[in-house]
């Protein structure tokens, strides 16, 4: 039992979806797997476990950023053996052409948060996610006919912020979409071996202005997480 998540040794399956909404948990949990256990209520921050398709799923919400994403998937690295752990979640077009209701797959993830600074000491790390996940993903998402994204996310610290301009150069640059949580994962991920996949629905475009509703929303997550699963399960 770690700190923040009230598991006993085994009750956590190696590979572990992270959506950041707690009842998101509970819904994928409920929804997608069979013999469900739920493993914690910690702060009602919910962890369940059960089987897809015959394979030993968790699902851990992580709340919202990167300070808090990082408590929990370093206590699933560190404290429970898990292996493959995947965010998702939903994020902000960056460009006109990544539309709302798309999918987008972060290959790596740029940040302004200085977590990474204070733990490299001035160096510049570059979190990169697991190719074989990323590559599992896509072939799944070309097979439903999905529309997806594959490329740099940006995982900020701030979700009203004071200097929009510094968006518009994130544009320029090509990055896709604007998140709060993959830097950390990645990052994470890479200190305890093991493989890791932000992938988010567009809710909403920066550019263009046009957002989902919450019932497009609750679909497309749905299409979102079932790619998910047959990736990790494939």
């Amino acid at each position: 039992m770690s700190t923040h998540i009230a598991a006993a040794s085994g009750e956590i399956a190696e590979t572990v979806l992270l959506p950041g909404d707690p009842l998101r948990a509970e819904w994928i949990a409920k929804t997608y797997l069979d013999d469900v256990t739920c493993y914690s209520q910690v702060r009602n921050m919910l962890g369940f476990t059960g089987t897809y398709r015959g394979e030993r799923i968790s699902v851990q919400g992580t709340g919202m950023g990167q300070p808090s994403i990082s408590i929990y998937v370093h206590e699933l690295l560190a404290e429970y053996g898990a292996k493959t752990l995947v965010r998702v979640g939903s994020c902000g077009g960056l460009l006109a052409d990544v539309a709302i209701r798309d999918l987008v797959v972060g290959i790596s993830a740029a940040t302004d948060s200085s977590m990474n600074a204070l733990r490299f000491e001035g160096f510049h790390y570059a979190p990169t996610a697991d190719f074989s996940l990323v590559r599992a993903y896509v072939e799944k998402a070309e097979a439903a006919g999905a529309r997806y994204h594959v490329g740099q996310i940006f995982s900020t610290d701030v979700f009203y912020h004071d200097r929009p301009e510094l968006r518009d150069r994130l544009t320029q640059y090509g990055v896709l979409a604007v998140e709060m949580e993959a830097a950390a994962l990645y990052t994470l991920a890479a200190k305890f071996d093991a493989r890791a996949m932000a992938v988010c629905t567009v809710s909403d475009n920066l550019v263009t202005g046009e957002e989902t509703s919450a019932d497009e929303r609750e679909r497309t997550f749905a299409e979102m997480v079932e790619l998910a699963l047959d990736a990790v399960s494939a």
